[in-house]
């Protein structure tokens, strides 16, 4: 019997927290993915739903986990210093990510964001291990217990990575924050997700906001939903909500990316999906 693989949606909004009534349904913390394959948690960005995440986790110590990074602008990783489980020293975590490696590193990025004019709390103040590791997106890794990483470059400002989570011979793909080239699939995003069992990708715009802001490094549904096809993936979900669009208007995109390619999902905080 294959041991499980849990997926669950803390946070699945871009840019900017929005919490309040009209997003409630949806949620309104930026992105954060928590993975379980087995035993082992594997979180995937560490935006404001990683607080959340940690408040369910700081009893269950002591913790070891892998913290995936997209990429380090603010939205993904303001979460940091609000992770309970961080300040108990009977943990450890690592985070990772592909785009700093010739650029100084993601400790020096995350040190810089925790500096005293920014954060009144510096990483030294976390109790926990705390390892901080570099890769160029396109590299593969393994995260051991029969946990592989497959990883590319994405189109976003200063450098994103995508990942695939591969466990018991299925996978999860996470993609975002990119843009894309109307008409030219992006040939590593094709590669990382093919034939993957669910596909999380960044559909921030419609394509009618898309047109206008072709270069900010977010895709669509429409595009996604291609992509989908063209890799043979199966389950789309629709991620990085702009903060702008309320429950209903993500309603209406959500129906009419279903209609477009049947079991598309908009993604909604406190999702989960079990492979």
């Amino acid at each position: 019997m294959a041991a499980s693989f849990e997926v669950r949606l803390r946070g699945v909004r871009g840019s900017i927290a929005c919490p309040g009534p009209g997003t409630a349904g949806y949620g309104g913390n930026t992105s954060c993915v928590e993975l379980h394959c087995g035993e082992r948690l594997v979180v995937i960005d560490a935006g404001t739903g990683l607080r959340g995440l940690g408040a369910d986790l700081v009893s269950k110590g002591p913790l070891e986990a892998d913290i995936l990074l997209s990429h380090t602008h603010l939205d993904h990783v303001i979460g940091l210093p609000f992770f309970a489980p961080l300040f108990d020293a009977r943990n450890r975590f690592t985070i990772r990510a592909g785009h700093l490696a010739d650029r100084g590193g993601v400790r020096q990025v995350l040190e810089r964001m925790l500096s005293p004019e920014l954060f009144p709390v510096p990483m030294e103040g976390f109790a926990a291990e705390l390892r901080c590791l570099d890769f160029h997106a396109g590299e593969p890794f393994a995260l051991g217990d029969g946990i592989h990483v497959r990883t590319a470059p994405l189109d976003h400002p200063g450098g994103a990575t995508g990942y695939r989570v591969e466990y018991e011979g299925r996978s999860v793909c996470y993609v975002s924050d990119t843009g894309h080239k109307p008409g030219e699939p992006n040939p590593e995003i094709l590669g990382l997700i093919e034939r993957a069992d669910i596909v999380i990708y960044d559909a921030m715009f419609t394509e009618e906001e898309f047109a206008r802001h072709p270069d900010w490094g977010h895709s669509t549904w429409n595009e996604g939903v291609r992509l989908c096809e063209a890799a043979g993936a199966d389950t789309l979900l629709l991620f990085h909500h702009d903060p702008r669009r309320d429950d209903e208007a993500l309603d209406r995109l959500a129906a009419e990316a279903a209609e477009r390619r049947p079991g598309t999902q908009a993604a909604r905080e406190g999702m989960v999906l079990s492979l």
